[in-house]
């Protein structure tokens, strides 16, 4: 079972592996059609194509961020339309050294299914290896059997980190670029800045040169770095799209019991009464 990450040559060697399933989750938050039309052009032989903004988000309220957690139910159902059972090996990938692939392997964990990863450098990686592609996309079985178990323990709640900056019961890591981090060149979300005494940690120093995650005993030295015991951290993002990466990171590094806020900024910003923090 692979529970992190897998390699292309693993990939590769259960192409016609009807235990395995995988998942193109290429996406841009700038341009939400890219990663269809980037599927339909190429991807993995026999992969499915997953939507970040409906198939791995949930129905926005306005207050409750840009990529709301999907309904526990409606992603199992996503997840049993692709043939998914619990046994099922499930492995995620996006363009290379992005944020997609986590999403979908962090939403899978969540709803109880172990056997998930994210493919190690991403499309660009099996496509370097001289891996065969196509643009035939396969059609869904619907004949999976997964039944979700929500590990609600995973996540905590905007209320939770309103009380913990009072109690300091846990640290916030944001994932997010260091200027939006600091206020400073804000395009996505209304209002810069940052939740107060929150961390940064941009979830790209996660990655090597070559697009590769960073060996376990790197990224171990390098979460030990931030003085904060993993089950007293909470990673947040702008909308708990990167924030899976850090969190992602740890647990291959073995750093385990950190949590995420799903809502993350854009669903702290909803609430003019909740504070902010610039610089």
């Amino acid at each position: 079972m692979h529970r992190t990450l897998v390699s292309v040559d693993e990939l590769a060697a259960h192409a016609a592996d009807p235990l395995w399933v995988v998942v193109d989750c290429r996406h841009s938050l700038q341009d939400p059609q890219a990663g269809r039309r980037a599927y339909a052009q190429s991807h993995i032989p026999g992969a499915f194509f997953a939507d970040v903004e409906s198939e791995l988000a949930g129905a926005k309220t306005g207050k409750n961020g840009r990529h709301p957690m999907p309904d526990p139910e409606n992603f199992a159902a996503f997840l049993r339309g692709l043939g998914v059972t619990n046994e099922t090996q499930i492995v995620a990938y996006d363009a290379g050294a992005d944020m997609f692939a986590a999403r979908m392997w962090f939403l899978c964990r969540h709803a109880g299914h172990e056997a998930v990863a994210v493919l190690d450098g991403g499309f660009a990686a099996w496509v370097a290896a001289g891996n065969p592609v196509s643009a035939e996309e396969p059609a869904r079985p619907g004949t999976g059997t997964f039944q979700s178990n929500p590990r609600h323990e995973l996540t905590v709640d905007a209320e939770a980190v309103l009380t913990s900056l009072q109690d300091n019961a846990f640290s916030v890591l944001d994932a997010r670029a260091p200027d939006r981090f600091a206020g400073q060149n804000e395009t996505i979300d209304p209002v810069a800045g940052h939740i107060p005494g929150a961390l940064n940690r941009p979830f790209r120093q996660n990655f090597d040169e070559r697009g590769f995650f960073k060996p376990p005993a790197q990224l171990r030295d390098e979460f030990t770095q931030l003085g904060v015991h993993p089950k007293r951290l909470v990673h947040q993002c702008g909308s708990g799209v990167s924030a899976a990466v850090n969190y992602l990171a740890m647990e291959h590094a073995g750093v385990e019991g950190s949590r995420v806020y799903p809502g993350s900024w854009s669903e702290w910003i909803a609430d003019p009464a909740r504070p902010v923090a610039t610089g």
